[in-house]
């Protein structure tokens, strides 16, 4: 066995060895059959025939000389090898002689397999590729189930320790602060004063999820105790910006709010918290959150588990379903006014990104269906292609190349093609997601981590083998099927190859269309959703309104704050162009905050009866900023501590306090407080613009039991916000030197924010949707040109005997009409089972909108109808003196 082996292996490098050495073994060849040849001849000589006969007759019993050649190069060389060089030279060689054809297959290829590779890369990055932490499938968010609002999502502190001593599903459990905002911290001593993004966090959080910092450590257990020492880590991004990528700035001390805080740590650019748990949001800090400090603040933390190994997020719901009753019910903690009756662990992965599942499948279907689009069309040019080259084929077939061999050339061309168009669309694809990862203005998870890594270049080689062997085979298979003899005949345009190849380019723009109507209508659907989205009623104005964060100090006293307000407000209101200003701690479809709502005074409630609500401690005027319709009247700077206790609600929490009836004027209870309420605005969208409105609570800021939680200046103004902008930061420099140079924002920014998402989406299919009905109206042309070129001769005898050049273009158009008749047909139906596969995607739009589905009809019968416009305009030019000579 070890003999026959080594001579296998010694007959292998052999093989690979002649391989290299071509030039001197096929000399040596050529010479050993002459000599074979010439000792025939002499011996044929001496039998007395004639020299010439002599050489005939050795040359018959050798055989064929070059099949000879060939059997001995096969025998002792790589054959594959050799004949993939051979069709690899052939094709460059050919496409080079028709570079216009290469060229057009190449872009087109780029667009379908380039759009490709980012939509996977977007699809692998948010869907597929595990989270960037330690064992990610160990971590779990813990959260109350159907949770609406961030008070209702988060646990309080007692929560979080209950949940650290007595559970037996985790090895650990971490969280941070929700309600942090952007811009919440001050940096100074480094020139200006600066805002910064900063997240208070667990101090365990970072070894928990399996973050090694980059420079330094994590926090301490100390470091979050209340007095314990400022300390402080830094994102990667922001130590590169804002300190250089010092490496020395570990232990040195940075001034926030006001306080130094000693730099313990850099994060390494892998770790993004905004991209995984508040996505759009840029972190520069995090500093350890002490939790005696919001002991008292009800549901703020947000939770996060790792599970023991060999523990499913089944038991661990199981374990939660028994301990969070007992928690709340216990009351270990009195001073709690956190709510935790429940939780319902989820895999991190899915809470992360499961919300957005079904939209990207159905975008990555998109993307699928434009390369069908694109393989169709190539199929159709390359059978176009295979046409004008059928004397070509049918050479080779008669000269011995057999119908394999002829396919397998076909296939070699598809896939030269398919790699030049995939090596364009990386380029493509690298442009897109590098685009996309660097727009912070998509509230996406993950975006900022979207690239082209080792799973993108599979998925590349995949789909462009796949494409080549889709828009190859067919043409292939069709023209090595061809009759030999119709092929070299001089036939006219009415052979029976010919027909069947039209018909069958028919078949393809047939199909073409209706992939294209399938695209154009699920866009529609999605587009008019969009603008029905767009068209929501949020409860506010937000066109002609922005927002900017205010810094004060009112050093905890009410009266104090109420000045300063108040004087913010009147200074601001006197810029030209302002026509109201107010101030609110939270603004709508961003931070939100809930308390227990409002109940009619003297009524019992059943156990969870009331509502909780949605809490905007606000100032005189921010009503009219935002542009809400209220009924009653709006706060005033009499509403102080020396007043009655006022409130204004929403038409909802109104509804609910006092049906069928005017609250206006009655008294409510908030808590043990008996409040007044002065006005009804109507509903706002507080969480998001799809979804149901909750109650709602507007209390005076003026007031010492409505501390606000930070200020947000909301502006409305006949101006553009960044022609105000520079007004109204000097007014907040006059009044507080320390004022950071915050963004000057516009409200609307604000609603883009939160539909972006949709418009994502919406923007993307419906790009692939254009890109569609473009190679389809291109599949149009391509076959009713090549029809009408065909065509000519008897185009030219029907014009000689009488037809007008309207009869023509009539005839044309109207075969036009009949193929993209049957594809928009097909289309459609296909389309009424896809749009209900989508309906959940859909807002305020039926799945078979009769607008939407006429309006795509209608689009892409006109681009049809422009598609055979122009051969049909060539066909009626056509002069019959010159088509009957031609021909």
């Amino acid at each position: 066995m070890k003999k026959s082996m080594m001579d296998s292996i010694r007959q292998g490098l052999r093989r690979v060895g002649s391989f290299f050495r071509k030039g001197p073994l096929d000399r040596e060849l050529n010479a050993e059959v002459a000599a074979h040849i010439e000792i025939a001849t002499e011996e044929n000589v001496k039998r007395g025939l004639s020299a010439e006969e002599a050489r005939r007759q050795a040359l018959i019993r050798f055989g064929g000389v070059a099949q000879a050649k060939e059997r001995q190069r096969e025998a002792r060389g790589l054959p594959w090898l050799d004949v993939l060089l051979q069709d690899l030279r052939y094709t460059m060689r050919t496409l080079l002689r028709d570079l216009g054809f290469a060229v057009i297959a190449v872009l087109i290829l780029a667009l379908g397999i380039g759009a490709n590779i980012a939509i996977f890369s977007v699809v692998n990055t948010i869907l597929l590729r595990p989270l960037p932490f330690h064992d990610p499938q160990q971590l779990v968010w813990i959260a109350p189930a159907n949770a609406n609002g961030l008070s209702a999502s988060t646990y309080s502190v007692d929560a979080f320790d209950d949940l650290l001593a007595m559970n037996r599903s985790y090895q650990d459990v971490t969280g941070y602060f929700a309600f942090s905002t952007s811009d919440n911290f001050k940096l100074t001593g480094r020139g200006e004063p600066r805002p910064v993004t900063g997240i208070g966090v667990a101090y365990n959080f970072f070894p928990m999820l399996g973050v090694t910092p980059e420079l330094g450590r994590s926090f301490t257990g100390d470091e979050a105790l209340k007095g314990g020492p400022g300390t402080v880590m830094l994102s990667h991004a922001f130590w590169k910006r804002e300190f250089k990528g010092d490496r020395m700035i570990i232990g040195k001390a940075i001034t926030l709010n006001g306080g130094p805080s000693t730099v313990v740590g850099v994060l390494p650019e892998s770790f993004d918290f905004g991209a995984v748990f508040s996505p759009g949001t840029k972190v520069d800090l995090y500093v350890p959150q002490v939790m005696d400090n919001i002991r008292t603040s009800g549901n703020t933390l947000a939770l996060i588990g790792r599970l023991k190994p060999g523990m499913s997020v089944a038991q661990a719901q199981a374990e939660a379903t028994v301990l969070f009753p007992k928690f709340y019910w216990s009351k270990r903690y009195p001073q709690s006014i956190g709510n935790y009756k429940d939780a319902r662990p989820i895999e991190l992965k899915q809470y992360v990104s499961g919300k957005l599942r079904r939209s990207l499948v159905v975008l990555w279907c998109a993307v699928g269906l434009i390369l069908l689009i694109v393989c169709v069309n190539l199929s159709n040019l390359l059978l176009a292609r295979a046409a004008a080259r059928s004397k070509e084929f049918a050479l080779r077939s008669a000269l011995g190349a057999g119908r394999m061999r002829l396919v397998r050339q076909l296939l070699t061309e598809s896939l030269v093609l398919a790699g030049m168009g995939a090596v364009l669309g990386l380029g493509l694809a690298f442009g897109i997601t590098s685009y996309l990862a660097h727009q912070g203005s998509l509230a996406l998870p993950l975006l900022s981590s979207v690239k082209v890594d080792g799973a993108a270049l599979v998925w590349t080689l995949v789909i462009s083998v796949g494409a080549a062997v889709l828009f190859g085979l067919l043409p292939g298979l069709k023209m090595s099927g061809s009759n030999l003899q119709e092929a070299l005949k001089d036939s006219g345009p009415g052979m029976s190859d010919s027909r069947n190849h039209e018909r069958l380019r028919s078949a393809l723009v047939i199909s073409e269309v209706a992939l294209a109507c399938v695209l154009l209508i699920g866009a529609g659907l999605l587009l008019r959703s969009f603008i029905r989205v767009l068209d929501v009623d949020l409860g506010f104005q937000p066109s002609t309104a922005a927002t900017i964060k205010v810094d004060y100090d009112d050093g905890g006293k009410t009266d104090k704050r109420n000045a300063i307000f108040e004087e913010v407000i009147r200074r601001v209101s006197a810029i030209p162009g302002v026509e109201a200003a107010g101030i609110s701690d939270n603004l709508p479809l961003e931070r939100n905050r809930g308390w227990g709502g409002p109940r009619a005074k003297g009524k019992v409630y059943r156990d969870n009866e009331v509502p909780g609500a949605f809490v905007y401690i606000v100032t005189p005027g921010y009503v009219t900023a935002m542009g809400m319709r209220l009924h009653g009247r709006d706060f005033g700077w009499q509403d102080n501590m020396k007043g009655e206790s006022t409130v204004i609600l929403n038409e909802a929490a109104a509804n609910f306090v006092s049906p069928g009836e005017d609250p206006v004027g009655k008294v409510v209870m908030i808590g043990s407080h008996e409040v007044h309420v002065i006005g009804v605005v109507a509903d706002v969208h507080e969480t998001n613009v799809e979804g149901k409105v909750g109650e709602q609570m507007y209390l005076p800021a003026m007031r010492e039991e409505w501390g606000p939680d930070g200020a947000e200046l909301v502006v409305r103004t006949k101006l553009p916000p960044a022609q105000l902008a520079g007004s109204v930061m000097r007014t907040l420099r006059d009044l507080n030197p320390n004022q950071p140079a915050v963004e000057f924002r516009p409200i609307q920014q604000i609603v883009n924010h939160a539909v972006s998402p949709r418009r994502f989406f919406v923007m993307l299919v419906g790009a692939f949707a254009g890109l569609g009905l473009v190679l389809a109206s291109l599949g149009i042309y391509g076959v009713i040109s090549y029809s009408v070129t065909r065509r000519t001769q008897e185009i030219g005898i029907r014009m000689a005997l009488g037809a007008t050049a309207g009869n023509v273009q009539m005839g044309v158009i109207s075969k036009t009409l009949k193929l993209a008749a049957i594809g928009i047909g097909a289309g459609v139906v296909v389309s009424m089972v896809v749009a209900n596969l989508i309906s959940s995607m859909l807002f305020g739009t039926d799945p078979t909108d009769p607008l939407t589905f006429v309006g795509m009809i209608v689009l892409l019968g006109g681009v049809a109808v422009l598609a055979g416009y122009v051969p049909a305009r060539r066909a009626s030019r056509i002069n019959p003196m010159v088509a009957l000579r031609n021909n």
